[in-house]
């Protein structure tokens, strides 16, 4: 049975529940400061024309959530977009019209833009979720990797040749040794 869904803006007293839906995406630490950090969102975005947090209430329960924000494709790519940012329902909400719903509230902010596409990004791993993007037509653009920079730096410096790895290090002991060389030839008189 489809429950009743009531989509609104979110206010700051919703950060409890909208830390609930997003724990797995905002920054680990702990549970005061991830109120702290939503809330200073709520508070960003409320100002803002070209975003918006709307959530998904059940009998007075938030039950779902998503950040709808006005952009572009990507910085060179200038076409607009809608992106609904970690939409996330409670698991027993799941199949329940709450999904529908905030897809369904991103469609209605780009069309009050006048956005012509909405996009999305649901984690990888996330088989249901992808299964429900793609039934509403929203199929994949772009796959983006994150790795922690120092792990990438490590990677990077790997792959180089064995001579560009050696070559800075070796750089001030073949001076040095140029210097020494130099002092130690007698002078022409």
């Amino acid at each position: 049975m489809r429950a009743q869904v009531l989509m609104r803006q979110a206010l700051d007293t919703d950060a409890g529940a909208l830390v609930t839906l997003w724990e797995d995406v905002l920054r680990r630490v702990d549970a005061d400061q991830m109120i702290d950090d939503v809330r200073r969102v709520i508070d960003r975005v409320s100002a803002m024309h070209e975003e918006r947090i709307v959530v998904a209430e059940v009998d007075g329960q938030v039950v779902g959530t998503v950040h709808l924000k006005a952009t572009t494709f990507s910085p060179i790519n200038l076409e607009p977009v809608v992106q609904a940012i970690s939409p996330h329902v409670l698991p027993e909400f799941r199949r329940h019209g709450v999904g529908t719903s905030l897809v369904s509230a991103a469609v209605a902010f780009a069309e009050e833009l006048g956005i012509a596409h909405v996009g999305t990004a649901v984690h990888s791993g996330a088989r249901d979720s992808n299964r429900f993007m793609a039934r509403l037509a929203l199929g994949p653009a772009a796959t983006l990797r994150v790795a922690p920079t120092s792990v990438v730096k490590g990677r990077l410096q790997a792959q180089r040749p064995m001579f560009m790895r050696t070559a800075g290090r070796q750089l001030p002991k073949v001076l040095a040794a140029r210097r020494s060389a130099r002092r130690h030839q007698p002078s022409a008189l």
